[in-house]
This record gives C-alpha cells, sequence and structure tokens, in this order.
C-alpha cells in the first residue's frame, strides 16, 4: 500500500519537473527565433566561421543553424547558475528547484526576444 502512495508522489513531482522542462525548451527555442537580438550577430558568426568549415552555403540552412545555434547557447548558459545552485547545495539530482532556477535563467535571456529590445 505504501508502495502506490510513492509512486503516486513520484508521478505529481514528475509531472512538474516536466512542465519545467517544457518551459526552458520553449523559451530557449524562443530566444532563437529571427527576432530575437541575438540572431543577428550569431548569424555573423555562422556564416563567416563555420559555415565554410561545415560547407554550407544555403541560406536556408545558415538561418536553422543560426537559430540552433542562439538556442543552444542560450540553455547552456541559463542552466550554469542552476547548475552551481545544486553544486552548492548537494544536490544529486535536479528537483523543482534547480529547474526553477534554470527556467528563470531562460526567461531572462529570453527576455528581449519576447519584448522586442
Amino acid at each position: 500500500m505504501n508502495q502506490t502512495t510513492d509512486n503516486g508522489d513520484d508521478r505529481d513531482r514528475l509531472v512538474r519537473q516536466d512542465g519545467l522542462l517544457v518551459g526552458i525548451a520553449g523559451f530557449s527555442l524562443l530566444s532563437g527565433m529571427h527576432f530575437s537580438p541575438y540572431f543577428d550577430p550569431a548569424f555573423i558568426l555562422v556564416k563567416f566561421l563555420l559555415a565554410p568549415s561545415f560547407f554550407v552555403s544555403s541560406p536556408i540552412l545558415l538561418y536553422y543553424f543560426t537559430s540552433l545555434f542562439v538556442s543552444v547557447a542560450c540553455l547552456i548558459l541559463a542552466g550554469v547558475p542552476a547548475a552551481i545552485f545544486e553544486r552548492l547545495t548537494g544536490r544529486r539530482n535536479s528537483d523543482a528547484a534547480s529547474l526553477g532556477i534554470w527556467l528563470v535563467g531562460v526567461l531572462i535571456l529570453a527576455l528581449p526576444a519576447v519584448t522586442g529590445f
């Protein structure tokens, strides 16, 4: 009987974490869109530094790779404070608190894309 209660509690925790992960991924993708202020500098970087080494010449592929590059960069940068928090508190696994910190970091990085600054 106690095992079913633990499974139910575990499912609730996982559902909350899934929601946070979807928010993290969504705002990270939003920060990599073409209207983001990070897009143009990253496009120049991708066009002149990365594209020749990977033989990418199609403009649409350059846009896709730039969007992916900016999204992943924002995802990684926003994860640094969450990783530091986990390290300082001695946590072994990510929980709602560290995922919340990660979500706030992604929101801060995506704020210029959302507001149009």
